[in-house]
This record gives structure tokens, sequence and C-alpha cells, in this order.
């Protein structure tokens, strides 16, 4: 049987930085839709992993549009925090999803554990979850990650998150450093995407 092809698809974020990586991912000649347009508030993610978070993000909007919805569940896991913030990526930024505040979090929680942490390589991963996700209930998850370390201090002003405190493996500069070619080629989104676009 044919494969049917994706005409149009909506993108399960109100995340204007994963909004702006997600459609940079998506084929030319797929319609985009985004939840501004219906004024959809995001669901409460209550998932324990990556993927069962992008799952119900995808499901709610689907649900919501009787569209087809591509949707992500991605954050910062730092081996030294016992993998944290993971899943409570954006949640460390408090109510407001401030990052700046996140990355002070991130600092602290190394010092507690260690006061040299700053002397020493701390490593970390991106982690992404995408699914999509069809009216019918029909559903694909893929999982992508990048490796790599975590700065000391803020660096460069591109990205968002906590891209300013990245270095991925093999790289000098943080993803808040890199040109936003450079970084979508790499990053854990783009790894999850290389799974997932077959579906589309």
């Amino acid at each position: 049987m044919k494969k049917k092809n994706i005409l149009e698809i909506f993108i399960g974020s109100n995340n204007p930085g994963k909004i702006k990586e997600i459609k940079r991912l998506l084929p030319k000649n797929i319609k985009v839709i985004l939840p501004k347009y219906f004024k959809i508030k995001s669901p409460t993610e209550n998932g324990k992993t990556f993927i069962k978070n992008s799952i119900l993000k995808a499901k709610y909007f689907s649900k919501k549009t009787g569209k087809i919805c591509i949707a992500d569940d991605s954050g910062l896991e730092i081996d030294k925090l016992n993998k944290l913030p993971g899943i409570y990526s954006a949640r460390w930024g408090g109510k407001k999803k401030d990052f700046n505040l996140a990355i002070y979090k991130v600092f602290n929680e190394l010092k507690k554990i260690d006061k040299n942490w700053n002397k020493k390589k701390i490593r970390a991963r991106f982690v992404c979850a995408l699914t999509v996700y069809w009216p019918n209930g029909k559903t694909v998850s893929r999982l992508g990650k990048v490796e790599g370390t975590i700065t000391t201090s803020k660096k460069g002003h591109r990205g968002f998150g906590y891209d300013p405190i990245f270095i991925p493996l093999g790289k000098k500069l943080t993803f808040g450093q890199m040109a936003s070619f450079q970084k979508y080629k790499i990053d854990h989104r783009m790894n999850a995407y290389k799974k997932i676009k077959k579906f589309l």
C-alpha cells in the first residue's frame, strides 16, 4: 500500500524557539500550522519520560484541531545531577520559564554537589523526543541525542534554553555561540528528525 504523503502538519508547541527549529526541519512542501492561529494553551506535561511527554502533546493538539500533529519534548541531562533537569528542563526556569534562572539553578546545584565542579569536565547531553500523531490514533515517536559538556558560564546569545552552556563533543563553541545552520546539523532535534522523517 502506497504511503499517503502529509500535506499539512500542526506543530504542537507554544515555545517560539522550538517552533522555529521544528519548522526548519520539516519538508518545504508541507503546510505548517501553528497553535497561535487556534489560541490553544499547552497541556500539562505529566509524563515520566521525554517520549511520553511528546506523545501527550502531539495527541492533545491533534485532538484539539483534528489535524496531524508533530510535537517534541526535549531537555538537558547532566550526569553529575543524576540526569537532571531532564524532563523538568523548562520547569527549572519557574512559572515564566526563565532560562537565565534555570541556568543559574544548574550552576547552583552543581556547586552543592562539588564546590570544584567548575574545574572538571561535566558530561551532559541534550535529548529530544519527536512524535507525529494522526487523528486516527497512529503514533510514531523517535529519540535523538547529542553528547557534550557544561560550561562554567553563559557563552553566546543564539539559540534558546540551555544552549549557551552546552558544548557538543568535538566542538569548541556552545550551541549559543554557533550559527543556527551549524547547530541544526548536529543537534538532538535533528538527530530525532532523521529517524522520523520517512513517516512524513
